[in-house]
């Protein structure tokens, strides 16, 4: 398993044809608190995490964006059937992170 990166139409997809448990990572590329957060993303995911994550560039997600309301990254995004469960803004620590995924 690995951090998929996606665009807003082929996670709208993906999230409709699969359903279950996933998790989406906002972030933006110049936001270095989101690349801590990523970085803590792939340490949980090696300790073997069970929900798929997917990292989403919030500068091409407008409708999610919109829909999720998502108030700033990075953000990471908890689902159940393509619906928001919870929303992580404070990236806090990997074992919190590995807790909220597995």
């Amino acid at each position: 398993m690995a951090i998929h990166d996606i665009d807003e139409p082929s996670l709208q997809n993906r999230l409709h044809a699969e359903g279950g448990k996933a998790a989406v990572f906002f972030f933006t590329p110049l936001c270095g608190t989101c690349k801590i957060g990523e970085r803590m993303l792939e340490i949980a995911e090696a300790a073997g995490i069970s929900v798929p994550v997917y990292k989403l560039n919030i500068n091409y997600a407008p409708r999610l964006r919109e829909h999720w309301q998502i108030a700033s990254v990075p953000c990471l995004v908890l689902l159940d059937n393509g619906r928001p469960l919870q929303k992580e803004y404070a990236m806090k620590a990997v074992d919190h992170i590995y807790l909220m995924l597995k």
